[in-house]
């Protein structure tokens, strides 16, 4: 490489051509595509005609040179005719490295690999916003944390449910792959696939399989850095580290460890700056062949309100899922529950319970709390009457449970508009009133919660949902048409 400051004049003419190439690639290729492939990288000089760029990280210059090289090439021949062939280095950004400029000085922060920086932080280095620290500790280490070993993971990482292992998992048809590949990553030394990505409907299994998983490599390899949490608590801490000016350790201690294991990554959606910054913790550590294991309620291409690029990735390794339980197995895991707790159940209320409450197994489990509580305080046995008496209430809200997805297909009937118009971003009247008469109906007919309702619906924002609930009350008070219209729809999916 030829020294910048033996050349001064033809150093400056390079920068100035690299600061052209760099607008074009940004014109020809747009913001999105820009900001995470082209803005990393940096111009390191020319030797002989060949000019050479870095890029932080092994999969960073693998995808330039498979998508861009030649593009790259091209703009610099048009620059500078004496250029002949573009070379590609890997070089990880150092902790001061200068922030980005047109010229192409250094990567964009959010770029940096995981072996930017200083070392990975021991347990004494904890930052504060890691720790639940105060504002006033922020770059102090945490003295609970000094005990050496894995202790920091107690800070960064969720608890795990002791009673959540694979031995008490029930494996059926439904969810025997995802079971499969979660036990495969926690056996296996080396990556076995990457990542893991587990999704399915609520109360299926998901989180048993991730709290599994970690508690069997912590006890199997105990050295292994193993970090769990669930997504919304990934963007907390991340906006944290934003708020005490903190990013650098946040970004060595997510992109040091052995094993990351995101829960609900769906909770992200919409979110931009914490996808880019999820976006780089995944490049970084599938670069260094650290596993990831990601878990959400739809599959990444179903996934709405996550980029592109990162739905991409989230498909890259196994995408394993967990369908909804069949009769079989909700039997199977009442049989397992009760012999766990030590309940005599008799046969039919078990059958009973499994055909009747089909909607989760959390659900599913409460019951039986709910049945083995009540014959314990008050001293009856178990009976198929008495478990109808106690469950009454459930039961009930059971026979004549209403989904979203109802709603929207009978409303979208109702009005004669596509359904897919009910996720859409289309704001016309014809479809944005019956997407609210939707919204509305499904606050008043299901317990879904207003986030919930909101992803529904093309993952909108709950206060779109209040929005909506607010809108149709109104009309419904003034408009008698309107009204008329809102409760034949109730009285149908009611009915």
């Amino acid at each position: 490489m030829s020294d910048p400051t033996s050349h001064p004049t033809a150093e400056t003419e390079l920068s100035a051509q690299w600061a052209r190439i760099r607008g074009a690639l940004r014109e020809e290729f747009g913001e999105a595509a820009f900001r995470s492939w082209l803005k990393p990288l940096t111009f390191e000089g020319c030797d002989g005609g060949e000019v050479q760029i870095s890029v932080p990280t092994r999969f960073m210059r693998d995808w330039i040179a498979t998508h861009y090289a030649e593009r790259l090439h091209i703009l610099w021949r048009e620059e500078n005719t004496d250029i002949s062939s573009i070379e590609i280095l890997v070089r990880p950004a150092g902790p001061q490295a200068a922030p980005d400029s047109a010229s192409g000085s250094a990567p964009n922060s959010a770029s940096h690999s995981a072996s930017d920086g200083p070392a990975a932080p021991t347990p004494a280095a904890l930052p504060a916003w890691a720790s639940g620290a105060g504002a006033a500790g922020v770059m102090a280490g945490d003295p609970a944390s000094a005990n050496g070993g894995n202790d920091w993971q107690k800070d960064i990482s969720a608890p795990l449910d002791p009673h959540y292992t694979f031995s008490n998992f029930v494996v059926g048809k439904p969810n025997e792959l995802a079971f499969a590949a979660a036990r495969r990553v926690a056996e296996s030394d080396h990556v076995p696939f990457n990542p893991l990505f587990l999704y399915g409907g609520v109360g299926l299994g998901k989180t048993h399989l991730m709290h599994a998983l970690a508690w069997h490599i912590r006890q199997r390899t105990p050295a292994r850095r193993v970090i769990y949490l669930s997504a919304e608590k990934f963007m907390y801490q991340f906006i944290r580290a934003l708020r005490f000016k903190n990013t650098m350790a946040f970004k060595d201690l997510f992109r040091s460890v052995d094993v990351l294991m995101i829960d609900d990554v769906q909770f992200i959606s919409g979110k931009d700056s914490t996808q880019e910054e999820f976006f780089h913790t995944f490049n970084a550590l599938v670069d260094q062949n650290h596993q990831i294991v990601i878990s959400a309620d739809k599959s990444p291409n179903d996934l709405e309100g996550i980029e592109e690029r990162m739905r991409s990735r989230l498909g890259w390794g196994l995408v394993a899922d967990i369908h909804p339980t069949t009769y079989e197995l909700r039997l199977g895991i009442l049989q397992s529950k009760a012999e766990s707790l030590n309940a005599e159940i008799p046969p039919k209320v078990l059958e009973f319970l499994a055909h009747k409450i089909t909607s989760n197994v959390r659900e599913l489990e409460g019951a039986l709390n709910r049945i083995i509580a009540h014959a314990t305080l008050v001293g009856r046995p178990v009976s198929l009457e008495s478990s109808q008496e106690v469950l009454h209430d459930l039961l009930r809200v059971s026979d004549r449970r209403v989904t979203i997805e109802q709603i929207q297909k009978r409303v979208a009937a109702h009005f004669n508009i596509k359904l897919s118009e009910m996720s859409s971003a289309r704001r016309a009247r014809a479809v944005a009133r019956p997407r609210q008469v939707a919204m509305y109906l499904a606050k008043q007919l299901t317990s879904r919660s207003l986030p919930e309702i909101g992803r529904k619906f093309g993952n909108r924002d709950h206060t779109t949902v209040m929005h909506a609930v607010r809108k149709v009350e109104e009309l419904r008070a003034g408009d008698n048409s309107f009204n008329e219209d809102v409760e034949l729809l109730r009285r149908m999916l009611e009915g």
